[in-house]
């Protein structure tokens, strides 16, 4: 059952003074105009003792146990407005976005359905009523099945009221071996100059979370084009699943054929690379080239044109010229020899 808290009021009675006099001497900022789609209440994991962080704070709920094994944890709910709120709660599978976040599934798994939702238990605090200003404690298990895979399975808890909901990360194994490995897909080059960047897919061949650091080699007709060193590719990969990322190029020549390599690695000894080709040309001064080839192919053209028109209309001339050059020898004795040939001959016809 949920335990609440709620400050004893005595206590209340003797800082009042002393709040009024802060108040007196600190204005608080008026709360912007997104805090009315707040709602109105808050969730986390219940201060830890070995897991939590200095003061008591824990980011998120960190588990692990064997096959079979019912882990326990607790969530804090503190419901900071004057009016009573019913929070319910649930467990959730959790996934990479196609750009790698973090995301829930959209309602919990069936029973027996195998996802690390279906393993979270709330007994009777499922449903949370939260009285105006007071912390609620809720403890929930989680039983891991005796066929469970060993390595990470990413889930959530999700409290919601109202179709309002908060989330809160559970990195939760199953003991057993664990195997780093992924792997770099569909390399692609996008953009030209400055907003050059590279694309590529990463998919997580594991059973572990995985924070990759991506690296950019290339080489061009050239040698070895300015690339960029390894850094972190920004995103948690968690197992079995693929994200489609881009990283800046800044140092993209203007004019090559380049082979770009894309490696990634991991901790726990992951290491994958992929390649692609691709062209960079100044598509605007090519452009500006082709006309220029263009028109002065047409001039060429057009001259040979007129130059070949000339001459076919000389050849008529130059024909009659011949025939009166036979007429003229007629009289020499070569008359037969110089009479005009039957229109036949012009079709390729034997005489």
């Amino acid at each position: 059952m949920p335990v609440l808290h709620t400050p004893r009021r005595d206590v209340r009675l003797r800082l009042l003074p002393v709040l009024l006099a802060a108040a007196a001497l600190h204005t608080v900022p008026a709360a912007p105009a997104a805090a009315a789609d707040e709602p109105g209440w808050t969730a986390e994991p219940a201060a830890g003792t070995a897991a939590a962080r200095p003061g008591g704070a824990r980011p998120s709920f960190y588990l692990e146990g064997a096959p079979a094994a019912v882990l326990e944890d607790r969530l804090a709910l503190t419901n900071t407005t004057d009016q009573e709120r019913t929070v319910t709660l649930r467990g959730a599978d959790a996934h990479n976005t196609a750009d790698g976040a973090f995301a829930v599934r959209p309602a919990a798994p069936a029973p027996g359905a195998g996802g690390a939702g279906s393993w979270f238990s709330f007994g009777a605090g499922a449903t949370v009523k939260i009285p105006p200003r007071t912390r609620a404690v809720v403890p929930f298990t989680v039983t891991v099945p005796p066929a469970a895979a060993p390595g990470d399975h990413p889930a959530a808890v999700i409290a919601a009221e109202a179709g309002r909901e908060a989330g809160v990360r559970v990195h939760l194994r199953v003991s057993g071996p664990t195997l780093a490995a992924l792997s770099v897909e569909d390399v692609a080059v996008r953009g030209r100059g400055a907003a050059a960047v590279v694309a590529y897919t990463l998919v997580n061949r594991g059973n572990v979370a995985l924070a990759p650091e991506a690296a950019l080699r290339a080489e061009g007709a050239f040698g070895e084009v300015p690339g960029r060193g390894p850094r972190p590719a920004v995103v948690e990969l968690l197992p079995g699943q693929r994200v489609e990322l881009t990283e800046p190029w800044p140092g993209a020549p203007v004019l090559d054929r380049v082979r770009v390599t894309v490696t990634v690695t991991a901790p726990g000894g992951a290491e994958a690379a992929a390649s692609a080709s691709a062209w960079f040309v100044p598509w605007r001064a090519a452009g500006w080239t082709g006309l220029g080839l263009l028109g002065l192919g047409g001039t060429a053209s057009a001259a040979l044109f007129l130059v070949r028109g000339r001459r076919v209309r000389r050849g008529p001339a130059a024909g009659g010229a011949g025939g009166a050059g036979g007429a003229e020898g007629g009289p020499s004795g070569t008359t037969g020899a110089t009479s005009p040939a039957p229109e036949h001959e012009l079709t390729g016809a034997s005489r």
